[in-house]
């Protein structure tokens, strides 16, 4: 924690320990790959499709096809483009088969075209990745990139909204990866590091790569994984493309809210062509999307009791909500490519997506845990350790109509260029900019049938259905604006210093995320010796992360000031008909009806606000900025080894990290809030070493080993430098000599002095791709995690600096009983522990066992993790990781001939712990439910005749209905969140030109 005194500290951290155990891993995975087959090394010529001296522009080409510098586009596709006089592979109408063997080529369209695409980057990688390839211009094979990214191996997606979202990879949640467009590192519209992949349009990336493995030239690499976008690159398509889709959306439940719809559609066009003896090309793409869903909401309260016959369950309370979301997102991409000459190679890319989500959120909370082990609470009937017939009476419940929206933008932009300075040395320079910007606005109002319990009171009987939720039947009618009024029903408002009425509530939060970086390298080629290049380079960040925020307490208009109660504001005011829009079902819990209002015209005609300016929210306006500097260097191998080919790479990276992060310290003595501004600052540097090695031991059959040190940083969130500090100085008694039961002073906030979370990795990847397409692998991997960071650790603190914000006499009993000491709390590395995991993936197209199935084909993948993380304070308890299911797996089965295609997937995930937004939307951990989707789809693409090139597709998401259910405690009958989607359907066509 920083000094109250000055607000600025100052520490390096080193990491030689870590250095020295990477670099001993990655001396033993070089080891391993020389030995398997047991002979000496001897040089090998470059493949034929090679061009000798053609440059790696690319940050991340090298992972991505063979660690030889072999491609001369600054950001190019992986290994699956095709030559200019084959067939254009991003269309996918006519793409060439890989046969190793020699045999000729066949044509393959859709899907079958996506999966070999993606087998053949992962079968030339010396990395261990796993891709995601589009079936055609603007159509990767599913609704989202996060739908598509879930069926990879090791890969899940916790649904938000009913839309796959918060991507794992291995056992590791969104924290511990990062993401990439064309190789650059981007900036989010979430609170942290993480993206949200739904700021980005599907229809404009060719190709997502997700490496497992880390290489030295792959800048901003995380820990689980890497996730790069890859856009197309006009001057590696053989033809003009001009393409538009149109795609239209149902929601499977009808529209839960009147100003609600179940209705969407999407939309998009592609333009590519080359001009200037094709040296010139550009691409640009559109699109636009309106994607409405529809929530059955439920949350409870949590549970009385130990659970058994004489002390049973009880439900504390409960919140069903219907919820209507519409997403709106529109935005293009373009990008210019112009290669003058075989030296020069210049790229520009340009991305814009602008967001907007609506919320319509409408329901009832009822507070029944004063009323446990009250007269007020009759069970009459228990079962299984659970109360599941209540009746509660003097219950006084708040109907909420709460409208929520978030606007956003993202833009990015990246320029390369690649200069040949000899047959055999390359220079490139790379320089990018990305940023995003959001704004929230959150409006909860509340209703009831008086101030603080007062009013009518109802009776609700409450009974346990067999998937955990609550049924909920009330006396009173929540319909009724003669019972109900707008208020504060329980009277929960409190400012931090006195009482107020909070009828509605207001949050207005802004994020900026800003990342501007520069990268340069050199690579050049050896001649005829097994190490085949080198490349060296340089890459400078600047992240900037702002985060400000506003909230209002909303009271009804009238006499007093600031919405306290002592002031004279008025308690309750009435609901004017001009808000009442008409009523919300919740019957699928019980509930009949509830009032629908109009949250907007409330907040313009009937409250006034007050500034919250509470110290917990005072403190909560910060910026993180972090200036990182990456040096690295490799080596590529490729040459022969006893008669069978081997690949690889060998290098290091430094990565010197200055970050610094400015805030606020709040406190708040005898009602009188203070803020003192603060900063901190802290640098530490990082070695992280890496080996990767393939070795081909049988014709199209792989081993590849990677060992490597990797890094990365923590919630932005946790590095602010914001504290608030309380001073309860009720605990400053004569009788008080235990500062830690009954403390005096107390803080919470982040910690600018964390660290990164390093891990040591060992991969091994078994892989048999098969002459008539399809592959099987297999994959392990070990990470022993370090410096893991512990988002609960608390410790003692010396508060002596704040003794002159109390009395003298409060001083001297201070001193006296020895009450200085404190509690802080604040996250710090103090985890450490291990994630060892398998994966196995299967693709086979069935004309390889038979002709008679030609067209049919199936992909199907598992994996199984475990982990021991363990934090300082608790050494023996192991925690649970965010994200992480022991069990996954993904199956799709598909055919697609003459134009016919069909495909099912359905994928599953066993229970884990998820994020999930608390009270006030602070995101919190419990654990969800195992589950399986099941996906389908079906379409037909003209072949000949006037239709020619004119396709047509319908989809269905979530067939099974499956709902997102959390739990608490180990015990999945405690039930908290139940939220039912439903089915999505969509009808599309697509033309090309």
């Amino acid at each position: 924690m920083s000094n109250f005194k000055s607000y600025r500290a100052r520490a390096t951290f080193g990491s030689t320990a870590h250095t020295r155990l990477a670099l001993r891993v990655s001396a033993t995975a070089l080891a391993a790959a020389l030995i398997l087959p047991g002979h000496a090394a001897f040089a090998q010529s470059a493949p034929s499709t090679v061009t000798p001296g053609t440059a790696n522009a690319n940050p991340t080409a090298a992972a991505q096809v063979d660690a030889v510098t072999t491609a001369a586009d600054p950001t190019p596709q992986p290994a699956d483009a095709v030559p200019p006089s084959s067939q254009d592979a991003v269309t996918q109408s006519e793409a060439p088969q890989d046969d190793a063997t020699g045999g000729g080529d066949i044509v393959v369209t859709g899907i079958r075209a996506g999966l070999e695409s993606s087998a053949k980057i992962k079968r030339q990688s010396v990395l261990i990745v796993d891709s995601v390839s589009a079936e055609d211009v603007g159509k990767l094979p599913d609704v989202s990139i996060a739908d598509s990214l879930a069926r990879l191996p090791g890969v899940t997606a916790q649904r938000l909204e009913g839309r796959d979202q918060r991507l794992s990879i291995r056992g590791l949640g969104p924290d511990f990866s990062t993401t990439l467009l064309n190789g650059r590192e981007q900036v989010t519209t979430g609170d942290n590091r993480g993206v949200e992949f739904d700021q980005y349009p599907s229809e404009f990336f060719k190709t997502v790569n997700v490496y497992k493995s880390a290489d030295a030239s792959l800048v901003a690499a995380g820990i689980a994984g890497t996730v790069d976008l890859r856009m197309l690159r006009p001057l590696d398509q053989a033809h003009r493309i001009i393409a538009v889709s149109a795609r239209a959306q149902m929601n499977g439940i009808d529209k839960l809210n009147p100003d609600g719809t179940r209705y969407g559609y999407r939309a998009s066009a592609t333009y590519v062509d080359k001009f200037a003896n094709d040296t010139l090309g550009i691409a640009i793409g559109v699109s636009a999307t309106q994607t409405p869903s529809q929530d059955e909401r439920y949350n409870a309260w949590g549970y009385n009791g130990t659970g058994t016959a004489t002390d049973p369950y009880v439900i504390q309370g409960a919140k069903p909500y219907v919820q209507s979301n519409e997403l709106k997102r529109y935005g293009g991409v373009a990008t210019i490519e112009w290669q003058p000459s075989d030296s020069f190679h210049s790229t520009f890319d340009a991305l814009y997506s602008h967001f907007e989500e609506t919320q319509r959120l409408r329901g009832i909370e009822f507070p029944l845990a004063s009323n446990v082990g009250t007269a007020n609470t009759n069970i009459t009937g228990v079962s299984d350790g659970f109360a599941d017939e209540i009746t509660f009476s003097k219950v006084h419940a708040i109907q909420r109509n709460d409208y929520n929206q978030r606007k956003a933008e993202n833009f990015s932009f990246g320029w390369n260029n690649d200069l040949k300075l000899t047959d055999k040395v390359h220079l490139n320079v790379d320089a990018s900019w990305s940023r995003a910007t959001r704004t929230d606005f959150t409006l909860e109002t509340y209703t009831g049938a008086g101030y603080q319990a007062t009013g009518p009171d109802d009776t609700v009987k409450v009974s346990q259905n067999s998937n955990g939720t609550y049924k909920i039947v009330p006396t009173l009618d929540y319909t009724d604006t003669n019972i109900f009024k707008l208020t504060d029903p329980q009277g929960w408002g409190y400012n931090g210093t006195q009482a107020v009425v909070q009828a509605g509530f207001l949050g207005n939060p802004n994020f900026k995320d800003d990342l501007k970086s520069l990268r340069a390298s050199l690579n050049g080629e050896f001649d005829d010796s097994i190490v085949k290049s080198w490349e060296a380079g340089g890459n400078y960040s600047r992240r900037e992360k702002t985060s400000a925020y506003k909230s209002y307490f909303l009271c009804p208009k009238g006499a007093g000031t600031n919405c306290t109660v002592t002031s004279g504001t008025p308690t309750s005011a009435a609901v004017p008909a001009e808000a009442v829009i008409g009523t919300v079902p919740l019957d699928y819990l019980g509930v009949p009806a509830a009032l629908a209002l109009d949250p907007l015209y409330l907040y313009d005609n009937v409250y006034t606000s007050s500034y919250d300016n509470r110290p917990d929210s005072l403190v909560r306006d910060n910026t993180v900025t972090e200036n990182i500097y990456t040096g690295y260097a490799k080596i590529t191998l490729d040459g022969d080894l006893g008669g069978k080919p081997l690949k690889g790479s060998i290098g290091a990276q430094v990565v010197h990290s200055d970050q610094r992060s400015d805030g606020q310290i709040a406190s708040v003595v005898d009602g009188v809030v203070t803020i003192a501004p603060a900063s901190q600052k802290v640098t530490y540097t990082n070695v992280l070493p890496s080996a990767t090695m393939s070795v081909e031991l049988i014709p199209l059959g792989f081993v590849k080993v990677g060992a490597s040190q990797t890094m990365v940083r923590p919630r932005l969130d946790q590095e602010r430098v914001t504290q608030a500090v309380g001073i309860n100085v009720a605990n400053i008694q004569a009788n008080n000599t235990n500062p830690g039961l009954n403390p005096v002073f107390t803080s919470t906030g982040g910690n600018v002095n964390l660290k990164p979370y390093q891990s040591t990795n060992i991969d091994l990847s078994f892989e048999k791709y098969f002459a008539g397409g399809g592959y099987v692998a297999l994959s392990g991997y070990f990470k022993h995690l370090t410096d893991f960071v512990d988002p609960n650790n608390s410790y003692a603190y010396d508060f002596s600096s704040l003794l002159g914000a109390l009395s003298p006499a409060q001083q001297a009993i201070v001193i006296a009983n020895g009450l200085q000491t404190g509690v802080v709390s604040a996250p710090a590395n103090t985890g450490r522990g291990t994630v060892l995991g398998v994966e196995g993936t299967f693709s086979l197209p069935f004309k390889a066992l038979t002709s008679a199935l030609d067209g049919f084909g199936m992909f199907v993948s598992a994996n199984y993790t475990e982990s021991e993380i363990k934090y300082a304070n608790n050494p023996i308890e192991a925690i649970t990781l965010p994200g992480l299911s022991k069990l996954t797996g993904s199956g799709t089965v598909y055919f697609e001939k003459a134009g016919f295609q069909a495909r099912v997937n359905y994928r599953y995930r066993s229970s884990f712990l998820a994020e999930v937004a608390g009270i006030s939307s602070t995101p919190t951990y419990r654990t969800a439910r195992s589950e399986g989707i099941l996906d389908a789809q079906i379409g037909y693409e003209f072949q000949s005749g006037p239709l020619a090139n004119f396709a047509i597709l319908a989809q269905a998401k979530n067939l099974t209905d499956r709902p997102f259910v959390t739990y608490q405690n180990g015990d999945a009958r405690q039930v908290i969140d139940y939220q039912r989607y439903g089915r999505d359907y969509y009808v599309g066509i697509t033309y090309k030109f």
